[in-house]
């Protein structure tokens, strides 16, 4: 396997990432720090914008390195969520204490983007592709999805991809994720007819159609779960009404749902189920749906073993094959080809002062490396 002390420094690529503001959607110079460190290692490199207001432009990169054997894929994003105030430093002026990296996207995902580079070995061997996207932890419309349609367009087809999101919960390589739950964003809105609550009988009240309406989604049970997936769960988000009067009855309410569903279920099918709820206690509402991504699985195998072999290898434990957790853009790549998902920790990801311990991005090059030498040795 390759000798982790003959790989480039990731810290070291990692700081300059994180000194790059790449709030979502990213674009620009965190871009070109990763060009820059590609094309000395034989990349092609292809970058556009693409989308307008409200989801774009987005910014997204396609590199490739041709080969012999199983085009290997890894999947990322560059773009951060804000800040947000109250950080012991500059969330964008990386800064190393007491072992750890500190700076916006230490974990998610920027140092895992860094180890893997870090990883690629000098001289070509397998088909290599990176996918990394300026959209991840926004509306990701323009971003995977786009990316994904270039590929197309290309002819660019993996065999297996990685996707480096923070996967590890207690320590590096403890989890990798196999799959996700599917998630679909619902907005209900009931009118009604405003009028004086001394006189109903003038007015139309659409709160208790509203209250209806959630008391019966909140009695379902979609399922128990399965073998790989915990079960599906629906959780109203907000209810807003607005009236800001005690003896008017308002004319409007509406709710917001979110449900997370396993491999058992289909967004369309779910949005379907909960607009006859609606229309059976309110047929005038409206029901608005969003289906961020479908369920999905990668069916435990060669693959997962072989990143399993991997971190057993590096690291010395047996990771957990895990479904759980939000979404990722696995659930676009996963038409591709198999896709697991393995990287830092995620104790620090999305909150203040977030920071990733500096031998962890050492340990995560090595074992990417030794991945990508596990699949050029099954195909050589």
């Amino acid at each position: 396997m390759t000798d982790t002390t003959t790989l480039p420094d990731p810290i070291a690529l990692t700081k300059t990432l994180l000194a790059c503001e790449s709030v979502t959607p990213a674009r620009g110079s965190v871009f070109d720090v990763i060009e820059a460190a590609l094309l000395p290692l034989g990349f092609t490199i292809e970058r556009f914008i693409e989308g307008e207001a409200p989801d774009g432009p987005v910014e997204n990169l396609l590199a490739t390195r041709p080969g012999t054997g199983t085009h290997f894929a890894f999947a990322g994003h560059l773009d951060v969520v804000p800040p947000g105030a109250g950080w012991t430093g500059d969330a964008f002026v990386p800064e190393e204490r007491d072992g750890l990296l500190y700076g916006r996207g230490a974990v998610d995902m920027k140092g895992a983007i860094a180890a893997f580079v870090a990883a690629i070995p000098r001289e070509p061997g397998i088909p290599l592709t990176l996918i990394l996207t300026g959209d991840e932890e926004g509306p990701a419309t323009y971003g995977t999805q786009a990316l994904m349609a270039r590929m197309a367009e290309r002819a660019v087809t993996p065999d297996l991809c990685l996707v480096g999101e923070p996967t590890s919960a207690n320590r590096l390589g403890d989890t990798v994720k196999i799959g996700r739950r599917g998630s679909v964003n619902l907005w209900i809105d009931v009118p009604g007819k405003q009028g004086h609550v001394a006189y109903p009988h003038l007015a139309d009240n659409p709160i208790p159609k509203l209250v209806a309406i959630l008391a019966e989604i909140d009695r379902l049970v979609l399922d128990t779960g399965n073998a790989w997936f915990q079960p599906s769960n629906i959780e109203p988000t907000d209810i807003t009404v607005g009236n800001p009067a005690t003896n008017i009855i308002p004319g409007h309410a509406s709710a917001r749902l979110s449900i997370r569903f396993n491999d058992g279920h289909r967004g369309a099918d779910l949005v379907e189920r909960m607009r006859a709820i609606v229309t059976a206690h309110a047929p005038e509402a409206t029901l608005t749906a969003r289906i961020s991504g479908e369920a999905f699985l990668t069916q435990p195998g060669a693959f997962s073993a072989l990143i399993s072999d991997a971190i057993e290898a590096r690291l010395g434990l047996r990771p957990d094959l895990s479904t759980t957790g939000g979404t990722s853009d696995a659930r676009f790549l996963s038409a591709l080809c198999p896709v697991v998902e393995f990287g830092l920790c995620n104790a620090t990801m999305h909150k203040l002062d977030e920071a990733v311990a500096v031998d962890d991005l050492v340990a995560l090059a090595g074992v990417y490396a030794d991945i990508i030498a596990r699949i050029g040795a099954t195909t050589t």
